[in-house]
C-alpha cells in the first residue's frame, strides 16, 4: 500500500485525526490536492447528493437533512423527514433523487426506522417542493431486527431499479455458522436488495418464486456501507466492514453468497480468536479486494471526471477507522481485479460518503471527534 499521505507539504504535516486545512497540499502518485471545506456545523454527515437545480443534500445521522444553496447551508432543516431511531449506528442514512426528479420532484431516504422496542432499515419517497417533503410513502422495510449494522446505502442502476443494502444487524449465532441470519434468505439480514422505484419487487429477481424473501439480490453480507452501479459496466458493487480485519470490496452479482460469517478475512474484537471456518468456501464469492486490518470502510465512488484525469476509472473508498480515502486502481488485463491501493488524505477525519460532483471534484462527508462535520471538495493542485 501507498501511503502518500504522509508526504502532505507546504504548510506542515497533517496528524491523524485533525481537520486538513484548504492550503495543505496532499501529494499522491499522479495528482498533488488540497481539501476545500463547502459545508460546515453539521453532526454526523452520512450522505451527499445534488439536484438538477444544482442544491447540494446532506443527511445528518441524528435525522436531518440540510441544503446547501449557493454555497450556503441554510440553518433551517427540510420538514417531513420521517422520525427515524437515533441511537447507537442508527439515525438517517442515505439521500437519493429519482432518475427523473426534475419531473415527478421524488426524493429517497433510507433511515433507521423505529420498530417495537428496537429498529429496522426503511426506505421511504417524498416529493420535495419548497424545502419540504411531503406524501412521504414506504417504499421498503427490512424484516431484520438487532443493535447496528443497518447497511442502509441505495443507488439506481441502469434499468432504473432501486438498490438497498442492509447489514446482518449484529446478529450471533453459536456452532454452525451457515445458520447465521445472514445465510438465511427468509429474512433481510445481511442483504442487498432489488425493487422497482415504488417498492414492488421486479418479476426476474434471483429468489423470485423459490423458498426465500422475493427482493433479496444477494447475501451474505456483514454491513455493507458503500454501494453503487459501476458508471460504465452497469455492475453492481459494495464495500462491507469487517470485523476487526476483513473489510471487503464486492463485485455483487444477482443470487449469489458473499460468505459471512462463514469465511472472511477478519478475527474477534479484542481477543484476535477465529471467526470464520475460512477464506474461501465452495459456492461463495470471494472479495475482489479486502482490507487487514480494517479501515471501517463507507462511501463508494468511480470517479469519471475530467479535475483529476489520471484517476478516471479508480474506486475511491472512504475509511472511518482509517480516517482516510483508499484509491483503488482496477487491472487493465484482469476485469474485476485491483492491481494497486494508494491512501489519500490521511488524517482528514471519518470519511462517510464519497461523491463526484456535477463539477467534477470529489466530495467527502467528513465526521470529526464528537461528531461534528464538514462536506470537503479536493481540489487539484499544479505540481512545481
Amino acid at each position: 500500500m501507498i501511503r502518500t499521505a504522509a508526504a502532505c507539504a507546504t504548510v506542515g504535516w497533517v496528524l491523524a485525526g485533525s481537520p486538513i486545512a484548504a492550503q495543505e497540499v496532499q501529494r499522491s502518485v499522479y495528482h498533488d490536492f488540497h481539501a476545500m471545506t463547502v459545508a460546515d456545523g453539521l453532526e454526523v454527515p452520512w450522505s451527499v447528493t445534488w439536484l438538477p437545480d444544482g442544491d447540494m443534500l446532506v443527511t445528518e445521522r441524528p435525522g436531518r437533512l440540510r441544503i446547501v444553496r449557493d454555497g450556503r447551508l441554510l440553518p433551517v432543516p427540510v420538514a417531513g423527514v420521517p422520525e427515524v431511531f437515533a441511537r447507537g449506528q442508527g439515525g438517517l442514512f442515505d439521500v437519493l433523487p429519482h432518475p427523473d426528479f426534475a419531473s415527478n420532484r421524488l426524493l429517497y431516504l433510507s433511515y433507521a426506522r423505529p420498530k417495537g422496542e428496537g429498529s429496522t432499515t426503511a426506505v421511504v419517497r417524498g416529493r420535495f417542493e419548497n424545502d419540504r417533503l411531503t406524501g412521504v410513502e414506504d417504499v421498503f422495510e427490512a424484516q431484520s431486527q438487532g443493535r447496528g449494522h443497518y447497511g442502509g446505502r441505495i443507488a439506481w442502476d441502469r434499468g432504473g431499479y432501486l438498490r438497498v443494502s442492509v447489514g446482518d444487524r449484529m446478529a450471533r449465532t453459536s456452532g454452525d455458522l451457515s445458520a447465521h441470519p445472514a445465510q438465511d434468505l427468509s429474512n433481510h439480514h445481511g442483504v442487498t436488495v432489488r425493487l422497482h422505484d415504488d417498492g414492488r419487487v421486479p418479476d426476474d429477481n434471483p429468489f423470485v418464486g423459490q423458498d426465500a424473501l422475493p427482493e433479496i439480490w444477494s447475501y451474505g453480507h456483514r454491513n455493507p456501507q458503500g454501494l453503487l452501479v459501476h458508471p460504465e459496466t452497469g455492475d453492481l458493487w459494495a464495500d462491507e466492514h469487517g470485523p476487526q480485519g476483513g473489510d471487503e470490496l464486492n463485485l455483487i452479482r444477482p443470487g449469489l453468497n458473499y460468505g459471512w460469517p462463514v469465511v472472511g478475512y477478519g478475527v474477534n474484537y479484542g481477543s484476535g480468536t477465529a471467526i470464520h471456518a475460512g477464506t474461501r468456501g465452495e459456492g461463495i464469492e470471494s472479495p475482489v479486494h479486502f482490507w487487514v486490518p480494517s479501515i471501517a470502510t463507507s462511501g463508494l465512488l468511480v470517479y469519471t471526471g475530467d479535475r483529476f484525469p489520471a484517476w478516471k476509472g479508480s474506486f475511491f473508498v472512504g475509511g472511518m477507522a482509517g480516517q482516510q480515502l483508499a484509491r483503488l486502481t482496477p487491472s487493465v488485463d484482469r476485469p474485476g481485479r485491483i492491481e494497486q491501493e494508494e491512501t489519500l488524505a490521511y488524517g482528514i477525519g471519518r470519511v462517510r460518503d464519497v461523491r463526484q460532483g456535477p463539477d467534477g471534484y470529489i466530495y467527502l462527508a467528513v465526521e470529526q471527534r464528537g461528531g461534528a462535520g464538514r462536506v470537503v471538495r479536493l481540489e487539484p493542485v499544479a505540481r512545481r
